[in-house]
């Protein structure tokens, strides 16, 4: 292999490396709970920082569960605060259908789902800190069979 290939192929890995870092997204975190049980009491909080307010971004929730979640859905509280305002909203989340089965991506008997909060695109109006608050508000406490719970912010391209 002579110079030049080499040199290709190291522009060509590079650049990969390059679009790999822009995917990551803006901010993910997701907190596991113990003995896969989330208590209605519990209600994990995440905070990120906005700079760039021209920009459009999609917000997450991420979810994983066992294959034992006994539901089709979960209904969720977010709480958003941030340099403006804050509100609360109540949705329901759907997990499954009885003609397909689970929705997210499965290995073995884990599920992940990644559901968007909002329907289109949020644009944050100020810079500074935001925080989001989860809560789980369905009738069974502790959720059981709930590994973790996670909030994802990726900036639309």
């Amino acid at each position: 292999m002579n110079a030049l290939s080499k040199t290709r192929i190291f522009l060509i890995f590079f650049c990969l490396q390059l679009t790999a870092c822009n995917s990551i997204g803006v901010f993910e975190k997701n907190i596991a709970f113990k003995k896969q049980e989330w208590p209605g009491n519990y209600k994990p909080s995440f905070s990120f920082t906005i700079t760039d307010t021209a920009a459009a971004y999609n917000i997450y929730l991420v979810l994983r569960h066992t294959d034992a979640y006994n539901y089709n859905n979960i209904w969720m509280k977010f709480t958003r605060k941030g340099p403006e305002t804050s509100y609360t909203q109540q949705v329901d989340l759907r997990l499954a259908t009885n003609g397909q089965g689970w929705l997210g991506t499965g290995m073995d008997d884990i599920w992940e789902h990644r559901i968007p909060i909002t329907q289109a695109a949020t644009q944050f109006r100020r810079s500074g800190n935001y925080e989001f608050t989860l809560e789980q508000v369905m009738r069974q406490d502790p959720l059981l069979h709930v590994l973790n719970v996670g909030l994802r912010v990726e900036k639309v391209k």
